[in-house]
């Protein structure tokens, strides 16, 4: 596994304020740009380890998407399409789209920030992007039970759900209710892991709590389950992309959300779209076990290379 290299924090103006984001530097200009956008409940530090693994050799720049830790703030209305237009903004500030800049951009997203992914490279990025991966999202999911939007998404998140309607006393608290986690306990002690859990939170608030806002989840997960324009985004991708599979789903369960039979029934051949599983990966460590960091980063290079 590469080490570890701190991030930058910085800053990004968007519509309605400052979009955060972490930023790994590449060691030359010119350098491809690879852009790592996040999950519903999730931020940027759960890229750290793919970052590790790229930086350097890419500039890597991963955003919290609007709703969630350093861009909790960013007001709504929320949406996919608004974070689709969000990761637009932030390629034009690193000049994806200036012939003096970068060789190639890659668009990489995971779980539902592979749908905002394909919704950027289809949509306001489509000129500015050169390569698309996603992981473990993008593509429809099996409709989960409920009667609406809400009992869907518990039925899909569960505990990651329920913490954002949960106070903690202390780090310990946080960590004991993360170690509960059948996909996330085991890696609750990897330090860029904690980091990443560490980041969910309000800086300076007691007790602890979730950054992320419960109206921009229940108005993205609409999107993400039931959103047309969503879910079509893929059938009018500019450029081919990867699909990366993990073998166990959100509570480290079989079959996870995609398998073969699910992915032969959405018939991907005429999206240019290929998929490939990585093997021994929940939905979570598909981003943080060497086998899952290593697939991730492989990808992102060849898209590089194409």
């Amino acid at each position: 596994m590469a080490e570890l290299r701190d991030p930058v924090q910085i800053s990004v103006p968007v519509d309605g304020g400052d979009l955060s984001a972490l930023y790994w530097a590449a060691d030359a200009p010119g350098s491809p740009i690879a852009v790592l956008v996040h999950g519903i409940t999730a931020n940027a530090m759960a890229w750290a380890r793919v970052a590790a693994a790229l930086a350097g050799e890419f500039e890597v720049v991963a955003p919290d998407l609007r709703g969630r830790a350093g861009s909790a703030g960013l007001p709504g209305p929320y949406g996919l399409e608004r974070h689709a237009q969000d990761v637009a903004t932030l390629l034009d500030r690193f000049g994806a789209d200036d012939d003096a800049g970068a060789d190639a951009t890659v668009l990489v997203g995971h779980s539902m920030g592979a749908f905002v992914a394909a919704l950027a490279a289809a949509g306001p990025a489509r000129d500015e992007v050169h390569g698309l991966v996603l992981v473990d999202g993008g593509l429809a999911l099996a409709e989960p039970p409920g009667a609406d939007v809400d009992a869907k998404l518990a039925a899909v998140l569960g505990p990651s759900l329920d913490r954002l309607s949960t106070t903690f006393p202390d780090l310990p608290a946080v960590r004991a209710f993360w170690e509960r986690h059948p996909a996330v306990g085991p890696w609750v002690d990897v330090p860029s892991v904690a980091a990443y859990l560490s980041r969910d939170l309000v800086a300076g608030e007691t007790p602890l709590r979730s950054a992320c806002v419960p109206e921009a989840v229940r108005v993205d997960g609409g999107d993400m389950l039931l959103n047309e324009r969503v879910l079509e985004a893929t059938t009018a991708l500019p450029v081919p992309a990867t699909l990366l599979w993990a073998t166990r789903g959100l509570f480290d369960q079989r079959p996870g959300l995609y398998d073969e039979v699910r992915l032969a029934g959405l018939g991907l051949e005429p999206s240019g779209i290929t998929a490939r599983e990585v093997p021994d990966t929940n939905h979570y460590s598909i981003l943080w076990a060497e086998q899952g960091v290593a697939a991730v980063a492989d990808e992102v290079r060849a898209a590089a290379s194409r």
